[in-house]
């Protein structure tokens, strides 16, 4: 074949088609890699976003059940130390009440058995140590029923503030 002008030599037009073949091609792989690439980007963005509010909820709920705990732990431990405390402090007020009535019953019975009342005197005092035994105990029971109350009540606000703090 020889050369007309004009006309396209047919290794020409078929170097021409390739290369339009080509750019199509490229064009439209990087348009859809763009955007399949800017979704699959965008969905991994929420999925992420998604898994971190998860976790930050599920760590901040787990933090408020252990400072719950810890803080119903301490109401018992106080419970327990106030009701050690005041079984003790009765306990010793208790036998120095005991010691003391003991000590003035043995003098003034030992003087007054010469004066012939130490009946009297020993109902007396009988009756004095009841009455301070009696009032010793309404003290006690009010002591811990007013701290328990005290501490329940502590305990019930610090767990509404932190139920309104932490939803």
């Amino acid at each position: 074949m020889r050369f007309i002008p004009g006309r396209v030599k047919p290794k020409t037009k078929i170097v021409v088609e390739v290369v339009v073949v080509k750019v199509v091609v490229v064009v439209v792989t990087v348009v859809v890699v763009e955007v399949v690439v800017v979704k699959v980007v965008a969905v991994v963005v929420v999925v992420v976003k998604v898994v971190v509010v998860v976790v930050v909820v599920v760590v901040v709920a787990v933090v408020v059940e252990v400072v719950v705990v810890v803080l119903e732990v301490v109401v018992v431990v106080v419970k327990v130390v106030v009701v050690v405390v005041i079984v003790v402090v009765v306990e010793v007020v208790v036998k120095v009440v005991v010691v003391v009535v003991v000590v003035v019953v043995e003098v003034v019975v030992v003087k007054l058995v010469k004066a012939k009342v130490v009946l009297v005197v020993v109902v007396a005092v009988v009756v004095v140590v009841v009455v301070v035994v009696v009032v010793v105990e309404v003290v006690v029971v009010v002591v811990v029923v007013v701290v328990v109350v005290l501490v329940v009540v502590v305990v019930a606000v610090i767990q509404v503030v932190v139920v309104v703090s932490y939803g």
